[in-house]
């Protein structure tokens, strides 16, 4: 997402995340067999992720079945990409949509049968840990190149990773900043200063960690981790228009409205072994509601016919007519994710826990699901820590389950109790139809409950750069999280940390708190997978006890698609449709 990315930011409109969502384990149904019956949240099983040899490093990517070349695929979205430089890019929507022009050390393969397996990208192969995990190696593949024909060179590798600590690097992933060795005190490389735990020799670059994180081949496969050359870095201008090492290179952009992407004549295939390359261009078209798009997917008609939607998914308003249909059904991939939507609390705003535990009681979860579309879209969440990811515990500490509409008279009474009845608070969500109806039925139930509600739209492009401002002026905000690697700690620490509350930060509640932080610090720590898991998961109920979030969904999507997009297939590992798959059937 954090997509743990930001979230993700595949969604139905209603929020968007993050991260992650840059989640790295997901499961459930494909689309296609025309039952109705929606996948169940609780009952599917996380996706099991190996790491890779060096032989499934190499390239090319395994040919996709009756694939062929050529042609034009369009895109459907709402929204635009707020960043495409990878050191700002942390929302699974812009992560799924970069994949064709951005690479990175390593990354996700996806086989036939949707296997993910972490494979190196750029290097020869996932890396090789040593020290217990604090010592981790890299080698660069031969004969990768840039758009522009230059070789992609080791010092390319560490630059990338030395400009994360500039100044001007607000928004994307932090774990390098917080994980190598003299990163709290580097300020970045434009003053001709390297980082000492950033070691190259030859083609092999060596990072040096403060703690042992066997994990940190998975962290780097995020797409904030993409390369960027160091004689094309152009600071905050580059945020507008990357350089590819990918298949495909922008040829052009229209802020807000379209993106053309065009073949970069200069990618090798053989040094690839995660993507295709089979359409000729991808021309991306923002600004489509989800009414608006499914309609079009509906009629199937010119150019929708060789349509995809990266962000966008059935219209709830839709969602009966197209999943109660199996023709169309056919067209229709239906995924269960990893990402938790939640409402984040300001706790800096909201200081009173038993305020923030009364808007939890107050929730009417079962009134926005049904928005979203029903159970066909989305299942109730009650925990942070999604039951696809390792960590996960079962536990409900606000009643959803047995009051799903809301519990008015307990949130009432917790009120009554901090003298804080008729307590103003602001909420924020991202501007979209669905967001408009859910806003008027949260205001409904805070209303009933004895909150004084103000409701605000937010501009979706820009909304994770505005919440991610310390000083805003929300007290609630719609915003979601998978992890960005399947661990707990993917989905607490970044989120939940009193270190990670900065500008740009996704510890969005602004969470202080000293044994959340003396429990995260020693489940980092902690070397047994099973034993850290149960951490992660007595960490999930020690913030609900605060009450830092509502916990809102977890989704069940439902991307939809043109008659004549062959290559439908989901990517666990980036949590999307597998864009690079995809081709024009005839």
């Amino acid at each position: 997402m954090s997509f743990s990315r930001r979230n993700f930011l595949i969604a139905t409109g209603v929020a968007a995340g993050a991260s992650t969502v840059l989640s790295a384990c997901s499961s459930g149904n494909a689309g296609g067999s025309g039952s109705n019956k929606a996948p169940s949240v609780d009952k599917a099983a996380a996706a099991t992720i190996a790491v890779g040899t060096k032989a499934d490093s190499t390239g090319p990517a395994p040919e996709v079945e009756g694939a062929v070349k050529g042609g034009t695929i369009y895109t459907l979205d709402q929204i635009d990409c707020d960043h495409l430089d990878p050191a700002q890019l942390y929302s699974s929507y812009e992560g799924a949509v970069s994949v064709p022009f951005l690479r990175g050390l390593t990354g996700y393969k996806v086989d036939a049968k949707g296997k993910v397996t972490l494979v190196g990208d750029l290097a020869t192969d996932a890396g090789t840990m040593t020290d217990g995990g604090k010592t981790w190696a890299f080698t660069l593949k031969d004969n990768v190149k840039w758009q522009d024909g230059a070789d992609v060179t080791i010092e390319d590798v560490r630059w990338t990773f030395e400009r994360l600590f500039a100044k001007f690097v607000t928004q994307g992933p932090r774990y390098p900043q917080s994980w190598l060795i003299g990163g709290d005190k580097y300020k970045g490389p434009y003053e001709g200063k390297h980082l000492d735990s950033i070691e190259i020799s030859g083609n092999t670059v060596t990072f040096r960690l403060k703690e042992g994180h066997s994990d940190f081949n998975f962290m780097l496969a995020m797409r904030g981790f993409s390369l960027v050359p160091k004689k094309h870095d152009t600071k905050e201008k580059y945020d507008k228009q990357p350089f590819s090492c990918g298949p495909y290179k922008i040829e052009s952009r229209s802020i807000g409205k379209s993106m053309t992407l065009v073949r970069n004549t200069h990618w090798v295939a053989d040094t690839d072994p995660i993507r295709n390359a089979y359409p000729d261009k991808f021309e991306m078209q923002f600004g489509f509601e989800l009414q608006a798009s499914t309609d079009r997917y509906i009629a199937d008609a010119g150019n929708d016919q060789y349509t995809v939607s990266m962000f966008n998914e059935v219209a709830p308003t839709r969602m009966q007519q197209v999943l109660g249909n199996a023709t169309l059904k056919k067209r229709v991939l239906t995924q269960v994710d990893t990402t938790c939507y939640y409402y984040a609390i300001n706790t800096k705003r909201v200081p009173d826990v038993k305020v923030r535990q009364a808007l939890n009681y107050a929730w009417p979860s079962k009134q926005a699901q049904q928005i979203r579309g029903g159970s066909s879209s989305s299942a109730i969440a009650t925990t942070i820590i999604s039951p696809l990811t390792p960590g996960h515990q079962d536990f409900d500490l606000y009643g959803k389950k047995t009051k799903p509409t809301g519990d008015p008279e307990k949130a009432k009474a917790l009120l009554k109790e901090a003298g804080k009845v008729g307590q103003k608070v602001v909420i924020a969500f991202q501007q979209s139809d669905t967001a408009v109806k859910t806003a008027v039925a949260i205001k409904t139930a805070l209303t009933k409950a004895g909150f004084d509600v103000v409701t605000k739209q937010v501009d979706k492009t820009s909304f994770y750069s505005q919440i991610g401002q310390l000083d805003n002026e929300y007290d609630l905000f719609a915003a979601g999280w998978g992890p960005d690697w399947p661990a707990g700690y993917a989905v607490i620490q970044p989120c939940f940390d009193s270190s990670q509350i900065a500008d740009g930060g996704v510890n969005w509640p602004q969470l202080r708190n000293t044994g959340v932080d003396k429990a995260i610090a020693a489940a980092t720590v902690e070397a047994d997978p099973k034993k850290a898991a149960k951490m992660w998961g007595d960490l999930d109920r020690q913030i609900m006890e605060l009450a830092a979030v509502v916990p809102d969904y977890n989704p069940i999507r439902n991307w939809m698609y043109g008659s004549k997009i062959g290559g439908i297939q989901y990517d666990a590992g980036n949590t999307c449709i597998a864009m690079t798959k995809l081709y024009r059937k005839a």
